[in-house]
């Protein structure tokens, strides 16, 4: 369908829901992220709450898609992109942002070192996967690339979306989950890519909107969804899971080492009353956990939920499985992550396709390793400046690590 807003036309495709339960080889592998059974079942399959795909919507034509080298119809005439235009929800209305009386900020972090490392460049065709503020896009878009971002949040995506209005024949933004993320370019014809990103941290209007519960800073409903359309919110979780799943949770995706006395206190707590408030979560938390230095004590629980939630590391798994395929010979891979969980995952995701042979001891000599395509470009993560962390101290635990895709065998020198 079509809808006409000033002088433009802007075509509406839907790019259709789909549930996706297959368990890729790498996620097997990971045995030390799988939740028991019982949390299992109260997600409908854990990964039913985060990859059910939500119906994702291309607001108009971008003819510079194209296929992967193709940039000759660049800018042609009737080419809507947003501009004037705004995310036309499934129900045909406008979606409007969330937490629509805040202030509209956010620092990209670590800015100059991934466009360096991406080689930005006029033409060169880029693509975000956690569009967020839109910081990273709007770097990429400034020094001529042309970027799609991705983001399941629809309130992060008419933010962005505003914010790079003036690149509107350069940058288009569609709503998914970055884990299924090829799924998506596939439905609307987009080829590889010459640069990925994804930057793995909240931004931060998220943190600072109470609304969103991401933040025991400002009292507001425990929430920790990233995409508000999913089935169930960290309430959910903390008011009816039994007490070992809630320990198992603390202590693998939060590495917390109180998480038993944290989780006893929180069976007790929700017998009394349900605990449904960031400030009520926080305030049990520290009934039974001293602060240490600067760190709340509710920091861990808070992060150890959230990750559960949105299904986090199971995402990233996905994404780091099928990144190396949308990249072009030569094209780079950039992922900032913010805790030794995703870290953890990216390096080792990046050592295993980066190493030409593998061994095993019952094998007479080393085979060609079938998934080698990348070289790392980052021995060490790459970390803020002390200047950075003065002037944005939340980039202080930010991690850069960043991977080439290799020539493709049989492709001429």
């Amino acid at each position: 369908m079509s809808y006409l807003i000033g002088s433009q036309t802007l075509t509406i495709r839907c790019l259709g829901a789909r549930r996706r339960v297959a368990v890729s080889p790498l996620s097997e592998a990971i045995a030390g992220y799988k939740l028991g059974r019982s949390l299992r079942l109260f997600f409908g399959g854990l990964r039913s709450n985060s990859r059910r795909a939500e119906p994702c919507f291309q607001m108009g034509t971008w003819p510079w898609f194209g296929g992967a080298e193709s940039h000759a119809d660049e800018g042609r005439s009737g080419s809507a992109g947003w501009s004037g235009g705004r995310l036309i929800s499934s129900g045909g209305g406008s979606q409007e942002p969330t937490g629509a009386g805040l202030p509209f900020y956010h620092e990209p972090i670590l800015l100059e070192e991934i466009m360096a490392y991406l080689q930005v460049a006029d033409g060169r065709r880029y693509l975000d996967v956690t569009l967020g503020g839109g910081g990273h896009s709007e770097g990429i878009l400034q020094r001529g690339g042309h970027v799609i971002g991705l983001d399941q949040d629809p309130g992060a995506i008419a933010h962005a979306t505003a914010r790079l209005r003036g690149f509107s024949t350069k940058f288009c933004a569609l709503r998914g989950n970055f884990r299924d993320f090829p799924e998506m370019l596939q439905e609307i014809g987009v080829d590889r890519f010459d640069g990925i990103v994804a930057d793995l941290g909240i931004s931060s209007r998220q943190l600072d909107d109470p609304a969103k519960g991401f933040s025991f800073m400002h009292d507001g409903p425990l929430d920790l969804r990233m995409n508000p359309d999913a089935d169930k919110s960290a309430a959910d979780l903390v008011n009816t899971l039994p007490f070992e799943e809630l320990l198992r949770i603390l202590i693998e995706f939060g590495e917390e080492p109180q998480a038993r006395r944290i989780a006893r206190a929180i069976v007790e707590q929700r017998t009394k009353r349900p605990v449904e408030t960031t400030k009520h979560l926080a305030d049990v938390v520290s009934s039974v956990c001293f602060r240490k230095g600067h760190r709340h004590p509710a920091t861990l629980t808070f992060q150890a939920l959230r990750i559960a939630v949105n299904d986090e590391l199971g995402a990233l798994v996905d994404f780091l499985d099928a990144a190396p395929r949308w990249l072009k010979p030569g094209g780079r891979l950039a992922i900032l992550s913010f805790h030794s969980l995703e870290d953890r995952l990216v390096k080792r995701a990046f050592q295993r396709l980066s190493t030409p042979e593998i061994d095993k001891v019952e094998w007479p000599a080393p085979r060609p390793n079938p998934e080698y395509c990348l070289k790392v470009l980052t021995r060490k993560p790459v970390e803020p400046s002390e200047e950075e962390v003065k002037r944005n101290p939340r980039s202080r635990s930010a991690r850069l690590r960043v991977a080439e895709k290799l020539p493709e065998k049989g492709a001429n020198a």
